[in-house]
C-alpha cells in the first residue's frame, strides 16, 4: 500500500510555523548579546553569525512537516531550505546534522532512508558534509538539517542592511503555499507540482553570489513568513520602506487563480495579521498572493540601481526566474503594495 506522507502533515512545509505573532511575544526578552555574536535574533536574521579569528561562522536550523508525498524529493525540498538561510546572510555551508521526527510504526524506515537520501543529495550538490544527527518518534513526520556555514565578517547579508534607494531583487517566483495546498485538495495539476518542486529544490548558492557580485548588504530568503512578511520584517530591521509593483513579482502558473478560488493556507492570514498596518494598498487578492507562505523560496536582496540590469541577467543565465519587485525608499518602516 502506498503511503501519502502529507496526510500525516497538519501544515504543509514552512506553513507549519507558529503564527509569527505568537512567536514574536515569546521570544520577547531573549535576544542575546555578547562580543563575538555578529548577528543574533534580534534582527530576526535567518542565521546568527559568530564571530572566530578572521571567519565568521554561520549557524541555523529549519525542519517541516510533509510537503510532498514523494520522500525523496521532501528530504530534498528541506535540505534546500535549512542550507538556503546560510546564504541569506552570504555564507557558504560547511557541515550539516540532520534532525529526524519519524512514525516508524505506520511509516516504517525505507522511506526514511529515501528522506536522507534526499537530503544527502543536496549536501553532495552544494558541497557540503551531513556528518549525524538526531532523531526521535512522533506521530507527525518532520525532517530537516541544522547547518553550520561560513561567511566573510565583512560582506554579511542581513535584515538590517537594505538602503534607500536600492531595488529589490527577488529571485525565484512566489506562490508555493497556495499550490500545495491545491494538491491536499485535489486542485492543482501534476505539472503546478513539478513546477512548485523544482523551484524548492533549486539552491540559493547562485543567488547569494549574485547579491554579493552586485554589492547588497541586504538580504532575506522568503519561506513561511511568505514574501511581504519577510519583507516588512526587514523594512523594519533597516529603518526604511518599500514599494512594490505587484506585476513585477513572479508567480508559479496558475497561483492568481488558486488564490482566488480560495486554496490560500493558513499560514497567509497569520501573515498578513502579523504585518498589520505595515503593509498599505493592494487588493484582497494582491494580499493573499504576497503573503502566501513560502518553502525553499528565493532570496530578496537590495542592490544599487546601476547593478539591477546585470544582477539579472546573471540570474536568469543561471536558471532563476528574478524580477526587480521595487525599490526601497526613505520613511516609516511599511511594505506599499502598487
Amino acid at each position: 500500500m502506498s503511503v501519502r506522507l502529507t496526510e500525516y502533515s497538519h501544515g504543509a512545509g514552512c506553513g507549519c510555523k507558529l503564527a509569527p505573532a505568537l512567536l514574536e511575544g515569546a521570544l520577547s526578552g531573549f535576544a542575546s548579546s555578547h562580543p563575538s555574536l555578529l548577528v543574533g535574533s534580534g534582527s530576526g536574521d535567518d542565521a546568527a553569525v559568530w564571530e572566530f579569528g578572521e571567519y565568521g561562522l554561520a549557524f541555523t536550523t529549519d525542519f517541516f512537516t510533509p510537503i510532498v508525498d514523494d520522500a525523496r524529493a521532501w528530504g530534498r525540498i528541506a535540505a534546500t531550505n535549512a542550507v538556503s538561510d546560510i546564504y541569506a546572510m552570504g555564507g557558504v555551508p560547511l557541515m550539516a546534522l540532520n534532525l529526524v521526527a519519524w512514525n516508524s510504526d505506520d511509516l516504517g524506515m525505507d522511506l526514511l532512508r529515501d528522506v536522507l537520501a534526499g537530503g544527502r543529495d543536496v549536501a553532495e550538490s552544494a558541497g557540503f558534509v551531513i556528518a549525524g544527527g538526531h532523531t526521535i518518534e512522533d506521530r507527525e513526520p518532520k525532517y530537516g538539517l541544522a547547518v553550520l556555514g561560513s561567511v566573510d565578517p565583512a560582506r554579511i547579508l542581513t535584515n538590517e542592511g537594505f538602503r534607500a534607494g536600492d531595488q529589490l531583487v527577488l529571485t525565484k517566483p512566489i506562490g508555493v503555499g497556495a499550490i500545495t495546498t491545491a494538491v491536499k485538495r485535489g486542485l492543482a495539476s501534476s505539472q503546478q507540482l513539478e513546477a512548485a518542486t523544482a523551484t524548492m529544490t533549486m539552491l540559493n548558492a547562485e543567488a547569494a553570489l549574485a547579491a554579493l557580485a552586485a554589492g547588497a548588504t541586504g538580504a532575506t530568503d522568503v519561506t513561511g513568513f511568505g514574501l511581504v512578511g519577510h519583507l516588512a520584517n526587514a523594512m523594519r530591521a533597516s529603518g526604511v520602506s518599500a514599494d512594490v509593483e505587484i506585476d513585477k513579482i513572479p508567480t508559479l502558473d496558475g497561483v492568481w487563480e488558486l488564490c482566488d478560488a480560495g486554496c490560500s493556507p493558513g499560514g497567509t492570514r497569520r501573515n498578513l495579521d502579523w504585518c498589520g498596518d505595515s503593509v498599505k494598498g493592494g487588493s484582497e487578492l494582491d494580499r493573499l498572493v504576497v503573503a502566501d507562505p513560502q518553502t525553499s523560496g528565493g532570496l530578496l536582496f537590495g542592490v544599487e540601481p546601476s547593478e539591477s540590469t546585470a544582477t539579472i541577467r546573471r540570474l536568469k543565465a543561471t536558471g532563476h526566474d528574478a524580477s526587480v519587485i521595487g525599490v526601497v525608499a526613505q520613511g516609516a518602516a511599511e511594505v506599499r503594495l502598487h
